[in-house]
């Protein structure tokens, strides 16, 4: 369900058959107690305003359940069990089933009333539509069989129809001003666990593959049935990744014009978002399930229902089938269940829209349905038998006074909100009046309030201040007029009125770099045209070609980001990020949070389901995708942390981008050495593979992954810097153009120079041409293995064209056709250059000694039978200090990354400092059983039955 998350704090005091609470009995709802239990009575504030509420239970929850004769296999939406014998208990607005036995256990509230139990509203990020198998809707309950939209920060599945419908509870990933908590409680969501997974209370299996069952914090982990979850303790205490999280109480992002999207730097889809253009066949867009109008079956008729004038405008309409003998109470009632809806239908109206009104004109009246049958409204004139008018708007009727919930903005309050009356002299500021006494804050002037109405999208939550002298009723009936679905979803709280002092960082990549701070000034005025006195330059990273600036305006941070992501400088197109601030102040002591840095397009093109898993896991705050600015904007945010780990998912390169941009910002940051851990995702993973961590990424738990980071060992590794001194740059043999190179590069792993670097510069520019075909790591595999075999042929006479100092004397150089320098023990994808055999004339080759071990390959045939373990290199020399001379233009790579140099020279030397690495634990022989059973600490199992 769209808002299990708030399902234990079911407080809201309702109508018996979930309707919303009738004129003349105004209330507070209960306290909020640790486990949402009402408390009749207790807060500030008793007397008549103030009534006890209902226990919670199936009405109390907005369920309408009704007995159904069962015509195929069903089980029970609460226990997950088969439901034996013809009858079951169904709920006419959001399809809860249940057993008669379980009715009154049921804690999951209905979708009518979800809206009115959310505690914080968050708006959702709705990724790409995909194909979720054996996964189901939050919203209707049934199974996602079409394309379907998951929710990139939370578990929430929908179907594109069913998103306007959808509860804005997504997680609480950064405090943003309203209603910011400092005890972090558990995040709910109901149905989709995995087929393993137990209860933490009884233990017993509460997941389901058949209905949408069960309940899991999206933070910790922990599994549990909806009944049994009210035996856990509320607040969440982030599970097993405890120490590896970004606490949100930690993190402080003013986002009031920004999405999720854009806040948690999600890319965005191409793809039409649903209610919005997505237009069928006929023109018309629905908001229901299916697009175009069916054939109606014998003696019923298809009806176009629409909510208020809005979705009139923009032709979204839900699909109504009805009898045609349906009299108007049984029509109004299956309209407004249409729109999840559970309010009294004597208060609202059915009128008819002509076909004008249909082509567009939604302020022409239609006629009111009657009270009679359906097929009669057409039948008003002798010998008339026009069938009815398909197309019907649900309006709400003339209201002289209404109950309005008002919630208090500030926390530690005894209540969820305050019922109080509404007349036509109403206003702004007689209702913040009346609220104030009834919230304990009778004592202060109405002066320091406001009244603040929040309507809570599932894409966007938007917050607008109402002018003291407004007029509730006449903008209750407007927004009624406009949707009766957004009244729903709209909350009005009484907020301390206060100066907010807007400030938003902004992240500029792909600036030139060398500039300084005047003339990164200048281009961004010339670029971007930022307004004086609201924009100021915080921080500047020359070196890499970016800036953040501070922005003192929503407004102006909008319009800047928007701007900048469509402007290019010199050619090369900008990047923006929006970037939260890291309050590092109230990071527990004993937590050391992750930076997770994905290249998506590293090896098999596994980085964008890692993203989502990994921001799911972790607060996705933390999650950073290096094709959106690289990985400065994740060291710029983390530069304030006294203690964090980093985790690089990507190939060899990947993982030599980042340890570079730490060199870069290492003198920045109050952790200069963070150990840096490693998911192979590309071809060869030679690092990865020393560090344990494997030859690549082949589709493991993501929560074993941060596991095994979390209990790896810290190790130190060398890092070299080459120094490139090319005398000239021209056109190269073989018609290949010099690629130019930086001055200064960074190594970790291998520099290769002649026959090595020229097939992977092969391989480069063939992946290049096709990246589309370059998905799978054996398919790379093969192509290193056919340009082998091109090269194979061809006679280079490598030695001649080169001379090799080490240690200021020169070294004279076999017939070789490949000169390599290592630094780690493997070397094209696991192969051992070196060799185990001893030598006196070197030491024993460690990552960490200080030295550089070079070895000769003579050919593609002598590299083959390297890697195939039948040879190993020819050893030339090892110490710490070398000196390369480049006779003539030379094919070179550095950890994978390969160009054409120019002839000159080439210095490799230490670098300043070591870089502490994560190498794996060595792995400890599993206990039989499931994972589940070995569990003690709230961590889910992985996904899919253990095998």
């Amino acid at each position: 369900m769209a808002a299990a998350a708030a399902a234990a704090e079911s407080g809201t005091r309702a109508r018996l058959g979930g309707g919303s609470p009738r004129l003349g009995s105004p209330a507070s709802s209960p306290d909020l107690g640790s486990r949402g239990r009402a408390r009749p009575g207790s807060g500030p504030g008793s007397g008549p305003e103030r009534t006890g509420a209902r226990p919670p239970g199936p009405a109390a929850l907005g369920h309408s359940f009704r007995k159904v004769t069962l015509t195929k296999p069903t089980f029970c939406h609460l226990c997950s069990d088969f439901i034996w014998g013809l009858a079951g208990f169904l709920c006419d607005v959001c399809s809860f089933m249940s057993h008669e036995k379980c009715l009154k256990h049921v804690k999951t509230p209905c979708t009518s009333m979800a809206p009115g139990l959310v505690r914080v509203p968050v708006a959702h990020c709705f990724g790409p539509r995909g194909l979720y198998k054996r996964k189901f809707c939050a919203v209707c309950r049934k199974g996602l069989e079409a394309p379907a939209l998951r929710c990139e920060v939370c578990e929430l599945h929908v179907h594109p129809d069913c998103v306007p419908f959808a509860c804005s509870d997504c997680r609480q990933c950064h405090l943003d001003g309203h209603r910011d908590h400092d005890t972090h409680h558990h995040h709910w969501r109901e149905g989709n666990l995995p087929s393993g997974a137990r209860c933490e209370v009884c233990r017993k299996a509460c997941g389901s593959s058949d209905v949408l069952a069960g309940l899991r914090c999206e933070w910790c982990g922990v599994q549990a049935h909806s009944v049994c979850s009210a035996a856990l303790a509320p607040e969440c205490t982030f599970g097993r990744l405890c120490t590896m999280v970004l606490p949100p109480a930690c993190v402080r992002l003013l986002s009031r014009n920004f999405s999720k999207m854009h806040c948690f730097r999600v890319s965005e889809s191409p793809a039409p978002e649903p209610g919005d253009g997505d237009d069928g066949p006929d023109g018309s867009a629905s908001a229901g399930p299916g697009k175009e109008m069916l054939a109606p079956e014998s003696g019923k008729q298809i009806l176009k229902i629409f909510d208020g004038s809005d979705a009139v405008q923009r032709n979204h309409y839900r699909v109504l089938s009805v009898p045609r003998l349906a009299r108007r109470e049984e029509v109004l009632e299956a309209a407004l269940r249409a729109y999840y809806l559970a309010e009294d239908p004597r208060d609202f109206e059915l009128q008819a829209l002509p076909s004008p009104v249909q082509a567009g004109d939604a302020g022409a009246r239609g006629k009111v349905l009657s009270a009679g049958p359906l097929e009669e409204e057409g039948s008003r004139g002798p010998g008339s038998r026009e069938a009815a008018p398909e197309a019907w708007v649900i309006r709400a009727l003339p209201r002289t006074q209404e109950v309005l919930k008002v919630y208090p903005a500030w926390l530690k309050v005894g209540v969820a909100y305050v019922s109080i009356r509404v007349t036509p002299q109403s206003t702004a500021r007689t209702v913040v009046l009346e609220v104030l006494p009834l919230l304990g804050r009778q004592a202060e002037g109405p002066e320091g309030f406001e009244l603040v109405e929040v309507l809570m999208g599932s894409r966007q939550v938007q917050r607008t201040v109402l002018a003291e002298d407004e007029l509730l009723l006449d903008w209750l009936r407007d927004i009624r007029k406009t949707s009766l679905w957004q009244m729903s979803q709209t909350r009005f709280y009484v907020a301390e009125r206060r100066a907010v002092v807007p400030r938003v960082s902004l992240f500029v990549g792909g600036l030139p770099t060398g500039l300084s701070p005047q003339e990164y000034s200048s281009l961004l005025d010339e670029a971007v045209a930022p307004k004086a006195g609201l924009v100021s330059l915080s921080h500047v990273y020359s070196s890499q070609g970016a800036v953040v600036l501070d922005v003192a305006s929503f407004a102006e941070a909008e319009r800047l980001y928007m701007l900048i992501r469509d402007t290019a400088v010199h050619g090369r197109p900008l990047a923006a990020l929006v970037l939260p601030d890291v309050l590092h102040a109230k990071l527990p002591s004993d937590c050391c949070p992750l930076l997770v840095f994905v290249n998506p397009k590293s090896g098999g093109l596994k980085g964008r389901d890692l993203l989502c898993s990994f921001r799911k896991l972790l607060n996705p705050h933390q999650v950073f995708e290096l094709t959106n600015g690289g990985p400065l904007p994740g060291f710029h945010m983390f530069s304030q942390l006294p203690c964090f780990r980093v985790l690089v998912c990507g190939g060899d390169g990947t993982v030599g981008w980042v340890l570079a941009a730490l060199e870069e910002m290492r003198h920045r940051l109050a952790c200069p050495e963070p150990s840096v851990a490693i998911l192979p995702l590309g071809t060869g993973n030679d690092l990865g593979r020393v560090l344990r961590w494997g030859a690549g990424y082949s589709g493991e738990d993501p929560l074993s992954v941060l596991v095994s980071v979390d209990e790896a060992d810290a190790v130190l590794m060398d890092r070299w810097t080459i120094l490139l001194d090319g005398h000239q740059a021209g056109g190269a043999e073989n018609g290949l153009a010099y690629m130019e190179p930086p001055k200064i590069v960074q190594m970790s792993n291998y520099c290769g120079i002649g026959i090595d670097a020229e097939l992977s510069l092969d391989f480069h520019q063939a992946r290049e041409e096709e990246p589309g075909k370059f998905t799978s790591r054996f398919h790379n595999k093969g192509v290193y293995v056919r340009v082998g075999l091109q090269r194979m042929s061809q006679s280079r006479s490598l030695h001649k064209d080169i001379r090799l100092h080490v240690q200021q004397q020169e070294v004279p150089l076999p017939c070789i056709e490949g000169l390599i320098f290592i630094n780690i023990p493997s070397w094209g994808s696991g192969a051992d250059l070196w060799g185990s055999d001893s030598d006196s004339r070197f030491e024993r080759p460690r990552m960490d000694d200080g030295l550089l071990e070079v070895v000769g390959v003579t050919g593609v045939m002598h590299m083959g039978q390297v890697q195939g373990g039948l040879r190993s290199g020819i050893r030339i020399a090892q110490g710490s200090y070398f000196r390369v001379t480049l006779l003539k233009a030379t094919p070179v790579q550095v950890d994978g990354e390969p160009w054409v140099q120019a002839p000159g020279h080439m210095i490799i030397s230490p670098a300043s400092l070591k870089v502490h690495m994560l190498r794996k634990a060595k792995q400890r022989p599993k206990k039989t059983g499931t994972p589940k059973d070995a569990r003690a600490d709230g961590v889910p199992a992985p996904e899919g039955d253990p095998k």
